[in-house]
């Protein structure tokens, strides 16, 4: 797990808005959007259309990751909480 990924996850333990990660990491777009987009790949996160409704199939983090809210997963508490 990356540096940035690893901070990113530090911010998840919650559901959380794009736009809160983009005040609290202060990253460009493009970063928190490509860290996201690698931590969804690997399990480690879910996405969510609204805070209490998962996004199913292949979200589409690149295009429309700015209106989601993202949590980690189980998996990827396990894998943050090892490291």
């Amino acid at each position: 797990m990356s540096e940035e990924e690893f901070e990113m996850m530090d911010e998840l333990y919650f559901v959380q808005p794009f736009t809160y990660l983009k005040e609290v990491l202060n990253w460009d777009d493009e970063v928190l959007l490509t860290t996201l987009q690698g931590l969804y790949h690997r399990g480690l996160i879910k996405c969510l259309s609204e805070p209490d409704e998962e996004v199913f199939g292949d979200a589409k983090i690149m295009d429309d990751g700015k209106s989601y809210y993202y949590l980690a997963t189980k998996k990827g508490l396990m894998e943050h909480n090892t490291l």
